[in-house]
């Protein structure tokens, strides 16, 4: 597993990774987002959506009550919520794990409660809080395909992309 850090100074910044996200994005990419509550999962999620191109009368919210929003875009984008859910059984029984093989992206928070599910090719974002407004982005992968997508994506964004031992 490949390993790889960015550090988010401000708002603007975790905004200009997403909207990279989004425009690089390809069908059945799978991002799993985990961290601390308020760390900005839905931030993150909320910029991506914008380099999807999703409209803007749509406004992308949690849906830890939901579980599921899906909003139409370049590529359409599944947005799921596992706060809620006690474990991977209770994905596979509400059949969310299909949506990982359509042709949207999938963006998953609290995607630990899923780990059994999701697939190798997944891209890991932990997002850890340093200060009110500084974010710590550790990016971890299996899938090769990532490495090179990051570094346009932190180029696109401005941002740089540390490799961890």
């Amino acid at each position: 597993m490949e390993v790889y850090i960015i550090d988010l100074s401000n708002l603007e910044e975790t905004e200009r990774f997403g909207i990279a996200i989004g425009k690089l994005a390809s069908p059945g990419d799978v991002l799993c987002l985990d961290g601390d509550l308020g760390a900005g999962k839905t931030t993150l999620t909320q910029a991506i959506a914008v380099g999807l191109e999703v409209p803007g009368e749509y406004y992308v919210t949690s849906p830890s009550f939901a579980i599921f929003h899906e909003y139409p875009g370049r590529l359409p984008l599944y947005h799921m919520d596992f706060y809620r859910l006690g474990d991977y059984t209770e994905v596979e029984d509400l059949g969310f794990d299909e949506y990982f093989y359509l042709s949207g992206i999938t963006v998953i928070e609290w995607s630990e409660r899923a780990m059994e599910l999701l697939p190798d090719t997944s891209l890991k974002i932990n997002l850890a809080v340093v200060t009110e407004m500084k974010r710590k982005l550790t990016l971890s992968f299996s899938d090769s395909q990532w490495h090179k997508k990051l570094e346009v994506i932190a180029s696109q964004a401005g941002l740089r992309l540390e490799k961890t031992e």
